[in-house]
């Protein structure tokens, strides 16, 4: 590690506890290991705090900030299951705009549906 203000180089030695025998921990493999999950969080974690900013949400009793936080991860994978637009920019085109959201779910008579979409009713 090399300090900014002084440029002096240091080591630092981390140590870790795995379950994974010899054969199955090496340095390269542990360190595949760790990078991928935090590629599982930077994805999922940072596009919710960044777009919703949970980490300061104020709702903390009872089952409300599990609940919340299942209805922004689910609003975050509809959004990236549909192609084109990112994240931020649906949820500004979205944004307090009931009729546009349900055009987007595709839920109101006025839906533009791609062929194959349409609903069916059941008698």
């Amino acid at each position: 590690m090399i300090e900014k203000k002084t440029g002096k180089t240091s080591r630092e030695l981390a140590y870790g506890i795995t379950s994974r025998p010899a054969s199955e921990a090496s340095p390269e493999r542990l360190l595949e290991i760790n990078r991928g999950h935090w590629t599982i969080e930077n994805r999922c974690h940072y596009v919710i705090d960044w777009n919703f900013d949970e980490d300061r949400s104020r709702i903390r009793c009872g089952h409300g900030p599990e609940n919340v936080s299942r209805l922004r991860r689910f609003a975050v994978s509809l959004i990236h299951s549909k192609p084109g637009r990112k994240v931020a920019e649906t949820l500004r085109r979205l944004n307090r705009n009931v009729r546009t959201v349900f055009d987007y779910l595709l839920m109101s008579e006025n839906a533009r549906r791609t062929p194959g979409t349409e609903l069916k009713t059941v008698p």
